[in-house]
């Protein structure tokens, strides 16, 4: 009987461990697959050099370093690299174009990229060497514009406002070209040059219009242009995430700061001239 009944106690005794060892083992389970993944905090920002770095490193990146990040910069000196680094995952998140670029871009390139947020952004500056305004600009002048679709749109949206071309009522003024310039009284001849080089080309020609980071990076002052661009939201710089990341923590805290009092501060500080989105504005 003895026998019998250590044999029972030991055969349930085995049994209430298993128990307790399966549901430790689905406990665990449970919590490992639950449980949120860490968000990434060593991350890598692009921007081409010039305001736009400037930007990340005084109004940005202190801030993210304060959520606990650790930020590497990467600057490029081109329109094209900072989107091929942020679709291929080199960077995390770039700051350098507008809205309508990154659109055109991505569609081209067959990218998915997502603008978060806008941000004051520098205008467009019509610089020149021979003429001090808009009346003074001789029959024929050469115009250097940029050759990429969306800023020389923008550039010359900019030239019809000030009253030199007229453009194609029934086109979309955000997609003009060269070829939907419909009036042309003072005979301007357009020469579309890759943006980073137009500021060295105000020696060679009557008028270039020059994007501000551009300008501002090569040493000019937007405030020596013969006329600065009215610059509608679209073509204020934004900053862009691959679209997977649209709701990662590191978005979620980009956008924050941005929003913030204290980036609005270093902006009024640091960017004098930089016109603000309607977002900031009407707040």
């Amino acid at each position: 009987m003895k026998k019998y009944l250590l044999a029972l106690l030991t055969l349930a005794l085995a049994v209430v461990l298993a128990a307790c060892g399966g549901s430790e083992k689905e406990t665990s389970t449970s919590n490992d697959e639950g449980s949120a993944p860490e968000a990434k905090k060593e991350i890598k920002l692009g921007a081409t050099a010039g305001p736009y770095s400037d930007m990340l490193t005084k109004a940005i990146i202190p801030q993210l370093e304060e959520k606990g990040y650790t930020v590497e910069l990467i600057e490029f000196g081109d329109y094209i690299q900072p989107n091929i680094a942020l679709d291929n995952g080199d960077i995390d998140a770039n700051l350098f174009q507008h809205t309508i670029y990154l659109e055109t871009f991505e569609q081209q390139n067959n990218m998915d990229l997502e603008p978060l947020i806008i941000v004051p952004t520098a205008p467009m500056g019509f610089f020149s060497e021979k003429f001090t305004s808009v009346e003074e600009i001789a029959d024929g002048a050469t115009v250097a514009l940029p050759n990429d679709p969306s800023n020389a749109a923008r550039a010359l949206s900019s030239l019809q406002e000030q009253g030199l071309i007229e453009l194609d009522p029934e086109i979309d003024q955000l997609t003009a070209s060269e070829k939907d310039v419909v009036k042309n009284d003072k005979n301007l001849v357009f020469q579309p040059v890759e943006a980073a080089s137009l500021p060295r080309q105000i020696e060679s020609v009557d008028i270039a219009a020059v994007p501000g980071n551009f300008a501002l990076a090569a040493g000019l002052d937007l405030m020596d242009a013969m006329f600065l661009e009215n610059m509608p939201d679209q073509y204020r710089n934004t900053v862009a995430v691959k679209a997977e990341n649209k709701d990662s923590q590191l978005a979620k805290d980009l956008k924050e700061i941005v929003e913030s009092a204290k980036f609005e501060e270093v902006i009024d500080a640091e960017f004098e001239g930089f016109g603000k989105p309607e977002w900031m504005v009407n707040r």
